[in-house]
């Protein structure tokens, strides 16, 4: 099938064995990220240990990757958009396979660091084209459903990437975690090969926009950047930089004929703009919640890591278990019910979490989690299902790596939130038993921040309107 036939075809008009394609496609693409990005955390110690590198370095060993990442997503799914998506998936998984392999032999620390930016890019093009490739294939009616296996695909990777990481780690070594890498590039690309029909290159022929590419790319990596060394004045004038270059990026792309993001998907399309907005803002309000707690349980209450790990399991746990069911209300339900009832649990949740103390009991805590798990499941893929849904077939990826783009700033946000507020009442102290109280008051705090934004988060998700399904069909 070429991509000129494949332009032609409606969604949801490929056999079976294409839907099965694609839903590996996704599913393997949406549980390697978070599945690598949790592994590599712990694994950093002993990477530094063997490489020597100190904290600030260690750090960019994850940084350089989810910049990367990040800046690339969108350009890289208009690409997809033109040149068809399976191409650019394809390469995708050579470069992040490649560099995976790379790493793996890595001599320095500056190699490993350099491949990682590497990584990033080919992460960038597998998951900028992944959900699009799925949306392609499986029409309005089942879309919910395998975007819900997907998103439970991204927790099950974060749930089993700290326990099998450090596995790994402990009994073969860091560099296995990214040998494990090779087969499953090879079977993603066996599968790409011999199953996978179709390119969907609904935009082809369309002039790539490279200069609203750059300036995009260097606004989010500002933003990105900035938000993630806050509260220092280097920091908030890289933020600054990033919304004026933002602001700019704005005005270009108003200004030309082939956008890399079409401005108007955000001023006349209510149910994308305001989806994208709540995604932005659930991101920002829960990602910290795992930092802060792992801090919680290990400085204040002396439980050991592997002990912190089983507690804050649940979360992750309950939103692998309920996505899918989630998916499937929203095939059957309207998309904003669903998911603006996912973000009110959410806002509860964080809501009881600000009664924390240093006796609390753990049993509250793990409820907690469980809520949070729950509301996120509710709202993560109707809120997906929406955005995808609410665009024409020709802006699928710019779709799904926004989808990614708003995750990967909401979580900067959300850390530089709690790096700020830390700095604030805490300095540069380490937490011990001196300091407790402020501790405490931090987690209070930044749990109350976390509240409001999700309740705002509440009406900007009732906000987007109804999904009109006969359109989204075509």
């Amino acid at each position: 099938m070429t991509a000129t036939q494949a332009k032609i075809i409606p969604p949801g008009s490929g056999d079976q064995t294409t839907k099965r394609a694609a839903l590996i496609v996704a599913t393997l693409a949406a549980y390697l990220g978070p599945f690598m990005s949790s592994s590599v955390n712990v694994a950093l110690p002993s990477i530094g240990h063997d490489f020597s590198l100190g904290a600030v370095t260690l750090g960019w060993v994850n940084t350089a990757f989810l910049l990367s990442a990040a800046t690339l997503s969108i350009p890289f799914g208009r690409l997809g958009d033109i040149y068809g998506r399976k191409k650019i998936y394809m390469l995708g998984v050579c470069i992040f396979t490649i560099s995976s392999v790379i790493i793996a032999l890595s001599v320095s620390g500056m190699m490993l660091i350099l491949c990682r930016v590497l990584q990033g890019v080919g992460s960038s093009m597998i998951f900028a084209t992944g959900t699009a490739i799925l949306i392609s294939v499986f029409p309005v009616g089942e879309r919910g459903k395998v975007l819900g296996i997907t998103i439970s695909a991204v927790y099950l990777g974060l749930s089993t990437g700290p326990f099998l990481g450090g596995i790994i780690t402990q009994q073969l070594g860091w560099r296995f975690i990214f040998w494990l890498n090779f087969p499953l590039g090879i079977i993603l690309l066996f599968v790409i090969f011999h199953m996978l029909k179709g390119d969907w290159a609904e935009d082809k022929g369309v002039k790539f926009d490279f200069t609203g590419s750059i300036i995009l790319g260097l606004a989010l990596l500002s933003l990105m950047y900035g938000f993630s060394k806050l509260p220092s004045i280097f920091a908030g004038g890289l933020v600054l930089i990033g919304l004026i270059t933002l602001f700019i990026f704005i005005k270009y792309e108003l200004r030309i004929e082939t956008p890399v993001v079409d401005i108007n998907l955000f001023r006349k399309n209510t149910i994308f703009a305001f989806s994208n907005l709540a995604a932005l803002i659930n991101y920002a309000a829960t990602f910290a919640v795992s930092f802060l707690l792992s801090l919680y349980l290990q400085k204040l209450r002396g439980l050991s890591p592997q002990e912190a790990g089983i507690i804050l399991i649940a979360q992750p746990v309950v939103q692998a278990i309920f996505s899918p069911i989630a998916g499937r209300l929203s095939d059957r339900m309207e998309p904003r019910t669903v998911a603006s009832a996912g973000m009110a649990m959410t806002f509860i949740g964080l809501v009881l979490l600000t009664f924390i103390s240093e006796t609390i009991a753990i049993s509250y805590i793990i409820g907690c989690l469980i809520f949070l798990g729950f509301g996120f499941a509710l709202f993560s893929s109707p809120n997906t299902n929406a955005i995808m849904s609410s665009v024409e077939r020709r802006y699928y990826g710019v779709a799904s790596a926004m989808v990614g783009t708003m995750r990967q700033v909401g979580m900067m946000f959300s850390m530089g939130i709690v790096m700020m507020v830390m700095a604030i009442l805490l300095g540069q102290a380490d937490i011990g038993p001196e300091n407790q109280a402020s501790f405490v008051r931090c987690i209070k705090i930044v749990f109350s921040i976390s509240a409001v934004m999700c309740f705002a988060g509440i009406f900007a998700s009732l906000a987007r309107g109804k999904m009109n399904r006969e359109s989204a069909a075509k």
